[in-house]
C-alpha cells in the first residue's frame, strides 16, 4: 500500500478566499506521481493553537506532510513556533540561514531589517531546507510516524524547493511505486462530448478514469497502477486515441515531452522549418501572444480598422476578404503560412456572453486554402481564448497531416 500523504496549507488569506491555494493542487499532483496516496487537503489561519492542534493530529495519522505558508517574518507567521510547541522543540538560531537571508538582501543593495532574523530560528533537529529565491528556509522533521516538510507559500520559492530538494528526499525516504498516468489533451471538445464518444470503451476496473477542463483544453485522465502491463495499456490509450481522433493534439506519459497547444505547434513547426504570419481579429492579439518566443512567428498583425470593416460582411464575403488578406502577407518573402481570423456577429456578439460568435479561420500555404468555422460562446475574455486557441489548431492539424485538402469547413 502506498504511503499516505496530507497537504496542510498556513494564512488567513488561504481560509478567507484572498488567496486561491494552487499549492495545494500543485504539490497533490506532484505527491501522486512520487506514488503518495494524498488524503487530505487542510487549511488553517494565522492562529497559533489551531496550528498546534493540526499539525500533532496529522503526526499520527500521515505518513508525510508538506506544508507551506507562515515561514515569512511578520507577527502573523508562525510555522515554526507552532511546530516547536506542538513537538516539544526549542527555536534554535540557525547561523548558516542567517547568511542566507542577509546575502538575499545584499545581492538587492538593501538593508535586512531586524524582523528577518526571526526566519532563522527552526525547530530542534530540524534539517534546513536552502531557499535559494527568498528570505525563508524551509526545514524539515519527523515527528510520530510522520515526516513533515516546511515550505514557504509563495509558489515561486515553494515548488524549486520542492522539486530540487524535498522531492528527491521522498523519493529516497519511502518505498514508493508511482502509478503510470496517462493524458490525452484535446481541443474542441467539451467533458461530456467526449463522455459521448469513449462510452462504449470497456475499462478495466482497476484503470481510473478522470477529465480535466481547462482555458486551454480538456484532459481525458487514464491513471493506471504502477505494475499494470504495457501492451495492456498502450492497447487501452490507443482505444481511446481512435474515439477521439483528431481532437487530440498530445498524450502526456507515454515518453515524449508535451505541454500546451502552441509548445506542440512549436515542435511541429520547428521539424518541418516553417515560418508563420498571422493576422486576427477576434482573439484581439492573444493568438500571437501564446506564440511569442518562437522564432516561425514572423509576423502578427491585429487592427481594429478591420474588425470595423468586416463587420457587416455576409459569410462569403468575409470568406473571400480572409483569402485576400493571406494573399497579400504572403507576399512577404519571409512567411511560408499565414493565418487569418476573422469573426462575424459584431462587437455586441463579442462582448455578449449570452450570444454565440462566429470564428472563421484561414490557413494560406502556397496555393491551398484550408479554412475552419467554429461557434464561441461564453464571456469576451473564454471567446477571445478559444478563438485564439482554435486557429492555431487548424495550423496544428495541418502540421499533424490532418487536414483534407478542401476549402469546406471541418
Amino acid at each position: 500500500m502506498n504511503p499516505t500523504l496530507e497537504i496542510f496549507s498556513q494564512g488567513e488569506e488561504i481560509v478567507t478566499g484572498q488567496t486561491v491555494d494552487t499549492n495545494a493542487a500543485w504539490l497533490s499532483q506532484e505527491a501522486i506521481h512520487c506514488g503518495f496516496t494524498v488524503t487530505r487537503h487542510t487549511a488553517v489561519g494565522d492562529k497559533l493553537q489551531d496550528l498546534i492542534n493540526l499539525l500533532l493530529d496529522i503526526s499520527k495519522r500521515a505518513d508525510c506532510c508538506i506544508c507551506t505558508g507562515g515561514l515569512g517574518p511578520t507577527s502573523d507567521d508562525l510555522t515554526a513556533e507552532a511546530v516547536a510547541q506542538a513537538f516539544n522543540r526549542s527555536l534554535e538560531f540557525d547561523e548558516i540561514a542567517f547568511e542566507q537571508i542577509k546575502a538575499f538582501f545584499v545581492r538587492r543593495n538593501r538593508v535586512m531589517p531586524e524582523v528577518n532574523r526571526k526566519q532563522a530560528m527552526l525547530p530542534q533537529t530540524a534539517t534546513r531546507i536552502d531557499n535559494a529565491w527568498g528570505t525563508a528556509p524551509g526545514f524539515s522533521l519527523k515527528h510520530q510516524r510522520c515526516w513533515f516538510v516546511f515550505l514557504p507559500g509563495v509558489p515561486s520559492e515553494m515548488k524549486p524547493l520542492f522539486l530540487d530538494h524535498v522531492k528527491p528526499d521522498l523519493l529516497t525516504r519511502f518505498t514508493l511505486q508511482p502509478p503510470q498516468l496517462v493524458t490525452l489533451k484535446t481541443i474542441g471538445l467539451g467533458e461530456s462530448a467526449i463522455q459521448e464518444l469513449i462510452k462504449n470503451i470497456q475499462i478495466p476496473v482497476d484503470v481510473e478514469l478522470g477529465f480535466r477542463a481547462g482555458t486551454e483544453d480538456v484532459q481525458t485522465k487514464l491513471l493506471f497502477r504502477f505494475d499494470y502491463p504495457k501492451l495492456a495499456l498502450t492497447a487501452l490509450v490507443s482505444e481511446f486515441s481512435q474515439s477521439l481522433g483528431d481532437y487530440i493534439f498530445a498524450i502526456d506519459g507515454l515518453g515524449e515531452v508535451t505541454d500546451d497547444l502552441a509548445f506542440e505547434v512549436d515542435k511541429l513547426m520547428t521539424a518541418k522549418n516553417q515560418t508563420l504570419a498571422v493576422v486576427e481579429t477576434a482573439s484581439y492579439g492573444l493568438l500571437a501572444a501564446k506564440c511569442v518566443g518562437y522564432d516561425w512567428l514572423v509576423k502578427a498583425s491585429y487592427e481594429q480598422a478591420l474588425v470595423e470593416s468586416t463587420q457587416a460582411l455576409n459569410p462569403t464575403e468575409l470568406l473571400d476578404t480572409a483569402k485576400r488578406l493571406a494573399r497579400e502577407v504572403q507576399e512577404n518573402p519571409r512567411v511560408t503560412m499565414v493565418l487569418v481570423q476573422l469573426y462575424s456577429g459584431g462587437q455586441a456578439a463579442l462582448r455578449d456572453k449570452n450570444q454565440s460568435l462566429g470564428v472563421l479561420s484561414v490557413l494560406l500555404i502556397g496555393e491551398m486554402f484550408y479554412e475552419t468555422h467554429h461557434e464561441v460562446v461564453g464571456s469576451m475574455k473564454r471567446k477571445q481564448n478559444q478563438a485564439a486557441l482554435l486557429t492555431l489548431d487548424l495550423l496544428r492539424r495541418h502540421l499533424q497531416n490532418r487536414l483534407i485538402k478542401t476549402n469546406h469547413c471541418i
